[in-house]
C-alpha cells in the first residue's frame, strides 16, 4: 500500500506498522529507510505501481541503524546497485549487523537485541550524511541530525514541500510520542534534538504511524512545545 503525502513524496507501508518513503528528485528516487528483510518486495512493487523501474531508486538514506529500518537494505543494495547513505555515528552498527549492547539505555532493549531476528546481514554504507547536508540528487532533502534514539539518527526535511520525514524521532500510532526510553540509546538527548526541527512544516511523515498534514501540523507543534516545557 502506498500514498502520496506531499508533491513528489510517496509513503510506502512495508508492514502494517512500518513505513518507508520515496522522494522524487533530480535523477530518480531517494528512498528514505528500507525496513525488515521482506521490505524490498513491497518497495519494488510500489515503484512498479507508480510506473517506474527499480533502477529509478538511485540512493537510500537510512534514518538510523535499527533492524526495522535497515534489515532489507543489504538485499536492495545488491539487487539494484543503489547507494546506501547513513550518518557516520550509526555506521559501525550497520557494519556490525546489530545494535551493540550499549546502543539501548534499558535492559529490555538490550535483551531484545540479543535475538537473531533483530540482527541483519552486515554491510557497508556507500557514503555518509551529516547535519545540514542536502542529499545530492534528492530535489532538496536536507539532513537534520537528531541524536537520542540512536547516536546517528537523522530527520530528513524536504524543503521544497515543507515535509519532514521523522524516522523514529517521533511516533504517531494513535497519538504522538517519542517512544519507549528503554529502546533509545540516550533518551535525554531526544527533546533537544526535536527542538532543532524547522518551523513552517506542511507535512510530517512517520516511520511508524499515519502522516500529519494541514490542521494536524498544529497538533505536531503543540506536542513539541509540550515536550520542551516538561524539561
Amino acid at each position: 500500500m502506498h500514498q502520496q503525502i506531499a508533491p513528489g513524496i510517496t509513503q510506502i507501508a512495508t508492514t502494517k506498522r512500518d513505513n518507508a518513503f520515496l522522494v522524487e528528485g533530480d535523477d530518480g528516487f531517494t528512498l528514505v529507510d528500507v525496513g525488515w528483510a521482506k521490505a524490498p518486495a513491497a518497495l519494488l512493487k510500489a515503484v512498479a505501481d507508480l510506473g517506474r523501474k527499480p533502477s529509478d531508486i538511485r540512493r537510500v538514506v537510512l534514518t538510523h541503524a535499527h533492524p526495522d529500518h535497515v534489515q532489507g537494505a543489504a538485499e536492495l543494495q545488491h539487487r539494484l546497485d543503489t547507494r546506501i547513505l547513513i550518518h557516520p555515528a550509526d555506521l559501525p552498527w550497520l557494519e556490525a549487523g546489530r545494535v551493540p549492547p550499549d546502543g539501548r539505555s534499558g535492559r529490555t532493549g538490550r535483551l531484545l537485541d540479543r535475538l537473531p531476528k533483530l540482527h541483519w546481514t552486515p554491510f557497508p554504507a556507500d557514503g555518509t550524511v551529516a547535519d545540514g547536508d542536502v542529499v545530492e540528487g534528492s530535489g532538496g532533502l536536507r539532513v537534520i541530525h537528531t541524536p537520542g534514539h540512536t547516536p546517528g539518527h537523522v530527520v530528513l526535511c524536504h524543503e521544497p514541500t515543507g515535509t519532514a520525514l521523522m524516522g523514529d524521532a517521533v511516533f504517531h500510532r494513535g497519538g504522538l510520542a517519542v517512544g519507549p526510553a528503554a529502546l533509545a540509546a540516550d533518551p535525554a538527548l531526544r527533546i533537544d534534538s526535536l527542538s532543532r526541527l524547522p518551523r513552517g512544516l506542511r507535512t510530517v511523515g512517520f516511520a511508524h504511524g499515519t502522516p500529519l498534514v494541514d490542521a494536524g501540523i498544529g497538533d505536531f507543534y503543540r506536542f513539541l512545545s509540550d515536550l520542551t516545557s516538561q524539561v
